[in-house]
């Protein structure tokens, strides 16, 4: 059963009335966890695009910069989006919702938090309230603000480019500890860790990219030390 089918039927239990929030309330263990965390980036993703008052890209295409969507399950997608969209609750209170489905201090919702950085950024810019409503959503997360800047300069194009932040090291820290850091990281965005972690295999594409990332931060960061 595909994770598409399973999120429909997620959905298609919602009692009349209730809104897209209650679903993460019943979301709490594996595989169902896979399904969470696919409706909470669309969910989260959605409300950022409304937080200006408008939608203006393609929410589909931004989709794609996280999950491999298949054409025959685009409805699907776009079912919670909607639903999302249309729901009165605040962003925050999906958060909130979330944040106690996975458990506070979750390395899966620094995940989710790439995920949602990856929609910010599907039509080229960062805006203003794209950065103000990812900062409000890693404080609920308990992201921390070392963890935060890591995302910015790995995924904001203009944002300040910083080695040591990609691997979350102090500046000006023993080669020891920034390569214990880089081996952790690496760790942390093997496939078989975050499917572990409740991602399900359409989201694993985002490993690619932090791969690479935290390879080149680690090749920087020698450069620099050997020079």
């Amino acid at each position: 059963m595909s994770i598409w089918t399973r999120i429909s039927d997620a959905l298609a239990a919602l009692a009349k009335g209730e809104g897209l929030a209650s679903v993460f309330d019943r979301l709490k263990t594996p595989p169902e966890l896979s399904v969470g965390f696919t409706i909470a980036v669309i969910a989260l993703g959605a409300k950022m695009a409304k937080a200006d008052g408008q939608v203006t890209r393609n929410e589909v295409t931004a989709f794609r910069e996280v999950f491999a969507i298949p054409p025959a399950e685009e409805e699907n997608a776009a079912r919670v989006f909607n639903l999302a969209r249309q729901d009165v609750a605040g962003f925050d209170l999906y958060a909130g919702k979330i944040a106690a489905m996975f458990g506070p201090g979750d390395p899966v919702l620094v995940d989710l938090m790439e995920g949602l950085f990856h929609i910010a950024m599907a039509d080229g810019d960062y805006h203003p309230h794209e950065d103000a409503f990812l900062r409000e959503v890693a404080r609920i997360f308990g992201v921390d603000d070392r963890c935060f800047r890591s995302l910015l300069t790995r995924l904001v194009p203009d944002a300040p480019r910083d080695p040591y932040d990609v691997l979350r090291v102090p500046h000006g820290a023993p080669i020891e500890e920034v390569r214990a850091a880089w081996r952790q990281a690496v760790r942390d965005s093997h496939p078989d860790r975050m499917r572990a972690r409740g991602l399900p295999e359409e989201a694993l594409k985002m490993a690619e990219q932090r791969l690479v990332d935290i390879n080149r931060a680690w090749e920087e960061i020698q450069a620099r030390k050997a020079a």
